[in-house]
């Protein structure tokens, strides 16, 4: 069976599993007249024979998932002739992955060796075997699981108690899981950046002015000695997102406020979703749009006003970046402006206060917090941006704060230095991870700047 097949199974099963179990605690007391005599609601009974129906087979099914292609590709290489076992574990990499390749279809680029169609023959004939194995055992544990469960019911079983406890634990896994993986996150960046900076110091990497990051391959090459100095990319950035923000910032926020102190219904319920539909479109048309309509259009303005304007400028990307977090900004501020107990504003107009004078002193105050988080989110948002700057600004690493000149970003270089296969030991390719790094602290830094704002003005107006 393919696994999408095993999974509707076990959930055909666990349906039945929920309604037989739910079926055998009433008929264990006697009847629907007699369900109080039960512990828990009959529902509790059907859940606890579905999770114990499902739950074992998944964990066999997990397991098999993670260790049955190794299984198969050791026994695979265990058949192969004698030369290729004693081939470089390297050399041997690439004929499994060869193996791999040609048993699920792909065309080689050459006419493979008759032991090499054996190997895929027999990589086939034990995935098929192995598909099979999995579910008949699966099956088989998850009807054992079901009839175990529907058995050990009976009135005094504490099935609520029970239910709610794995229901529990699964929400402690959950969460352990979006913890863990932040950590290892966070620990493979910082492992690559230490190696980096193991390389380049830090100080060359902080303070330095010059980025060329193209390390030399040969000790005879020439102009490829590698220049690892950053602050043109966090110039560049700050610039990028600057403009970004001065274009979303007041914009958005002046858009909140009439959507949630002037606009009437109907306007509110035609404009918001309008807004909103800026925030789903795909960053590469905004990149297309900036190159193609926004560049031409300020370069011509430029020569018109005696200024010269770069083909790709910071100040294209952050114009249309800026345009494309505008909906962030409005959506969020719009939902905290709205939040504002009423009684503030009653309050404010009750003391003799216009309206202004209400948003001014009153609604804007006391929404600063959650204001305050959409702006920061704003930011992280045009921080990481990539394709805007690609298409709008370039990759040349000026440094520079005219924003009519070429320029690029932390993230583009992230992944120019990424892109193509890489080994993961010269300087030019952890220069990635050092920036990496670089970025998770600037995101540090601000969530703590967020979270003391929110601090203080939530004290004040709670």
């Amino acid at each position: 069976m393919r696994l999408t097949t095993i999974i509707l199974v076990l959930a055909g099963i666990a349906v039945a599993a929920f309604f037989l179990g739910r079926q055998r605690s009433v008929a264990v007391v006697g009847g629907t007249r007699q369900v109080r005599k039960l512990h828990s609601l009959p529902g509790y009974y059907g859940y606890y024979a579905a999770i114990w129906s499902v739950l074992p087979a998944f964990i066999v099914l997990a397991i098999w998932i993670t260790f049955a292609d190794q299984f198969i590709v050791s026994n695979v290489v265990n058949d192969l002739p004698l030369p290729y076992q004693t081939m470089p574990q390297s050399e041997l990499n690439l004929v499994v992955n060869d193996i791999r390749n040609l048993a699920a279809g792909n065309i080689a680029s050459a006419e493979p060796a008759p032991e090499i169609e054996a190997a895929v023959e027999r990589y086939l004939e034990l995935r098929v075997v192995s598909n099979w194995i999995v579910s008949l055992l699966c099956l088989a544990v998850s009807l054992a699981g079901f009839v175990i469960a529907f058995f050990r019911i009976s009135p005094k079983q504490r099935a609520r108690n029970k239910v709610e406890k794995l229901v529990r634990v699964g929400l402690i896994i959950a969460s352990s899981i979006a913890v863990l993986t932040t950590v290892g996150i966070v620990a493979s960046v910082l492992f690559e950046a230490i190696r980096f900076f193991q390389q380049v110091p830090v100080t060359e990497f902080l303070f330095g002015l010059t980025w060329s990051p193209q390390t030399a391959i040969r000790a005879d090459q020439v102009g490829s000695s590698g220049a690892f100095g950053a602050v043109p990319l966090f110039v560049g950035t700050i610039l990028i997102s600057f403009i970004a923000m001065c274009v979303a910032a007041p914009i958005g926020l002046l858009i909140a406020i009439y959507l949630a102190e002037y606009a009437t219904k109907r306007i509110r319920k035609t404009a918001k979703p309008i807004l909103e539909v800026l925030a789903g479109i795909p960053t590469v048309v905004y990149g297309y749009f900036a190159a193609i309509t926004v560049a031409p259009l300020i370069r011509e303005l430029g020569n018109r006003i005696g200024l010269e304007v770069a083909s790709e400028s910071a100040l294209t990307a952050g114009l249309v970046m800026g345009v494309m977090i505008i909906p962030f900004v409005s959506s969020l501020s719009d939902d905290v402006i709205n939040s504002v107990p009423q009684s503030l504003r009653d309050g404010s107009y009750g003391l003799g206060a216009t309206k202004s004078e209400t948003i001014k002193r009153v609604i804007l105050p006391a929404a600063l917090p959650g204001i305050v988080s959409a702006l920061l989110l704003a930011v992280s948002r045009a921080i990481g941006e990539t394709m805007i700057v690609v298409m709008a600004a370039g990759l040349s690493a000026n440094l520079t704060v005219n924003p009519l000149e070429a320029v690029t970003t932390v993230t583009v270089q992230i992944v120019t230095l990424l892109v193509g296969d890489q080994e993961f030991d010269s300087a030019k390719t952890l220069a990635a991870f050092g920036l990496g790094l670089t970025l998770l602290l600037v995101t540090l830094v601000l969530n703590v700047v967020a979270l003391q704002v929110v601090r203080k003005y939530r004290e004040e107006y709670d």
